[in-house]
């Protein structure tokens, strides 16, 4: 895929690295990425993504543009209030590099759509708040065969790692899922949201970029991948560790005696979140 004059003069600093180089630059116009969350690290991810020059990135959130959001998510501005984010995404990448392609979806990843979206896409990075949508993200990536750059964030720290959970290591083992890190989410009200304890707005910037540098290693196939290893970052101490994580056999999704084999469960979960919504309501 050929790269034009503008194209050149716009990339040309990683033209000139070694590890990227023409043909890395032509292998990103190639590529496709999906993006879970247009929110805090969304907006890093998706605007580094795009000044690389990926050709062609998707964003999928139902959430609107508020004034609470503004304080890390850079993606949007005042102007844009109320509006949906994939669209306020859409033409922050539009006003940043025409080059690159935007296919939105105004929806919430869900049992019903993750399998037609997922698919479309070289890689998926999860910028997600919840941890219903990350095991979701890691089922699905798993099941379409898709990396998974995924990224999270405290108050004060970050984390991130990389899934290639299809693949198979040197010992013929598969490598690690989100689920061999976190067998199972903490139960309801044990975990306090952003919009509760609050976060540091430089956080998301530093960890979404970090997700962005990943995904674009896992692209061009340079440096180590972050896949088996799980990267934190402690902004109060100025301090990264990374540790290393490893397959568990046990694991439902891809251990020896898999029951995850399709996003069954996800559907049920879904369901039972709307019963309990609809019993509230009526009490």
């Amino acid at each position: 895929m050929a790269l034009s004059d503008q194209e050149i003069e716009r990339y040309k600093r990683h033209l000139v690295l070694k590890d990227v180089g023409g043909q890395g630059q032509q292998k990103l116009k190639s590529s496709s990425v999906l993006i879970i969350g247009a929110g805090g690290l969304g907006s890093p991810l998706l605007m580094y993504l795009a000044a690389a020059g990926i050709g062609r990135v998707g964003i999928i959130d139902d959430d609107r543009v508020s004034l609470g959001n503004l304080q890390r998510q850079v993606a949007h501005d005042t102007q844009r209030i109320g509006a949906p984010k994939v669209e306020s995404a859409r033409e922050t990448i539009r006003r940043l590099n025409p080059h690159v392609e935007v296919e939105t979806f105004d929806a919430r990843l869900s049992a019903d759509n993750a399998l037609d979206i997922i698919p479309e896409f070289d890689l998926v990075a999860d910028g997600s708040d919840n941890f219903g949508t990350r095991y979701l993200a890691t089922d699905a990536c798993y099941l379409a065969k898709r990396p998974l750059v995924f990224a999270a964030v405290g108050p004060f720290e970050g984390y991130l790692t990389v899934f290639r959970s299809h693949e198979f290591d040197a010992d013929g083992n598969p490598k690690p899922t989100y689920r061999c890190i976190f067998p199972e989410a903490p139960p309801p009200g044990t975990v306090a949201p952003c919009s509760e304890i609050g976060v540091l707005g430089a956080i998301v910037g530093v960890i979404g970029s970090l997700q962005a540098t990943e995904v674009l290693k896992e692209l061009l196939g340079i440096g180590q991948s972050l896949s088996g290893r799980l990267l934190i970052y402690d902004a109060l101490s100025s301090r990264f560790e990374t540790i290393e994580t490893a397959w568990n056999p046990d694991n439902p999704l891809n251990g020896r005696n898999p029951t995850i084999t399709d996003l069954g469960i996800h559907k049920k979960e879904a369901m039972r979140a709307a019963a309990a919504i609809n019993n509230s309501d009526g009490n």
